[in-house]
């Protein structure tokens, strides 16, 4: 373990990561941002969920150094009097909660069928690619309103909300898969055609064994590159699907979904209801693209 530290913090990566102030500040915030969301329940000042701790009379309070305003609301209340910064903080948990999930799961489906599409080729590498094609024909949110839509008609109205955040998550992940597909494709032509793979061919090793033993592991590099700017769109594309309202349900808030209530109310005055879940979502998904490109030419040898 000390010897990988060791090889990490005396490697190219690290070096890069020093050298860029712009990616140490977008790394700061958005570990900050992961942390605050992730110990939400303990950090935030209040408890956006506990009907018992909320006022209606405090309903519409802006933000603290505005005239009106209340110290213990930094950020104001919203239409319920529930504090924007605690909501914040607990609807970026669900965004991340959602976005992670769905990356994760799209890796999973993606990596598999690039491996057997590279490695075995013929009519099976024939078949995935062209339902890759005509997937990327699709705008991601439509295959992801068209799942939604499909959840609604077979478990109904009422049980919707139950399942709502897996629903949400299937929906994100089957409309990102391809990327990781069609990359995991290309390196594997280049990857099965190697010597150890021979080797492996001749010692016995099976095709299953062969894929995710040796080929796997020489391919992981793009794939993390691409994991990390796809948590960025995912994020994006949760919040567009709770603002449209397919999203996860008022009850259990995300920023899309606070963008949304806000909106209602954007034109009466009360603007920080929204304007507020709208830069934390923008300083959250700009951190992350930031990490992703500095990721993706650090690891590329053509730029070192």
């Amino acid at each position: 373990m000390q010897d990988t530290m060791k090889r990490f913090f005396d490697g190219d990566v690290w070096w890069s990561f020093k050298r860029n102030p712009l990616v140490i500040v977008a790394a700061i915030t958005a570990l900050i941002c992961v942390l605050g969301s992730a110990f939400a329940p303990w950090l935030s000042p209040h408890n956006p969920f506990d009907l018992k701790t909320i006022n209606l009379l405090d309903a519409f309070t802006p933000p603290s150094w505005v005239a009106n305003g209340k110290p213990q609301f930094l950020l104001g209340t919203d239409d319920q009097g529930r504090d924007v910064l605690s909501t914040i903080m607990h609807g970026s948990r669900i965004t991340l909660l959602v976005s992670i999930c769905a990356v994760m799961l799209s890796m999973v489906i993606g990596i598999s069928l690039g491996l057997v599409s590279g490695y075995v080729g013929g009519k099976i590498d024939a078949f995935i690619m062209r339902v890759a094609d005509i997937q990327l024909s699709f705008p991601a949110i439509l295959i992801a309103l068209l799942i939604d839509g499909v959840a609604r008609a077979v478990v109904g109205k009422e049980y919707h909300d139950q399942i709502a955040v897996y629903v949400l998550i299937f929906a994100i992940a089957a409309s990102g898969w391809v990327q990781y597909a069609r990359t995991v494709r290309g390196s594997t032509l280049v990857e099965r055609n190697k010597e150890y793979v021979q080797a492996a061919r001749v010692i016995g090793r099976s095709k299953l064994a062969i894929m995710f033993s040796h080929v796997l592991p020489n391919v992981t590099g793009p794939v993390l590159v691409l994991a990390t700017l796809h948590v960025g769109t995912a994020i994006l594309t949760e919040a567009t699907l709770s603002f449209l309202g397919v999203g996860v349900p008022p009850t259990q808030p995300s920023l899309g979904t606070l963008i949304r209530i806000g909106n209602d109310f954007l034109f009466s005055g009360e603007w920080w209801i929204t304007v507020f879940p709208g830069i934390a979502l923008v300083i959250l998904v700009l951190s992350i693209n930031l990490l992703g490109d500095w990721l993706r030419d650090a690891l590329n040898p053509k730029l070192r």
